[in-house]
């Protein structure tokens, strides 16, 4: 059975792309599909909310970003974590975890 697709809720996007690309760089399309992938299909990230949170966490000084060549030969701009946005990965992770767990704790009474 295919997992339902699920709104973004608010806060996760950043998180999410953070994650995305905490091993390697990558375009917003490879960005939009490893979050796909890590959340098991559960989350689509659409064109839309994706490249203005890269645009915001590259003004942030998470992201820095650099033009290259994608698979098929296109121009794409290519986007990886800072010192500042490994950081902000770890804060948003140790974030994450006490929400989840409050909720679930709250879910559980």
């Amino acid at each position: 059975m295919e997992p339902a697709q699920t709104s973004l809720l608010q806060g996760t996007l950043d998180l999410l792309i953070l994650k995305a690309l905490a091993l390697q760089e990558m375009h917003g399309l490879g960005i939009a599909r490893r979050v796909e992938q890590i959340t098991g299909g559960t989350f689509q990230v659409k064109p839309g909310s994706l490249f203005p949170a890269l645009h915001r966490m590259e003004e942030e000084g998470w992201l820095t970003a650099s033009w290259g060549e994608s698979e098929n030969n296109r121009r794409a701009k290519y986007y990886r974590l800072t010192k500042l946005g490994h950081k902000q990965l770890a804060t948003e992770t140790e974030r994450w975890g006490r929400i989840s767990l409050a909720m679930a704790q709250a879910l559980e009474t």
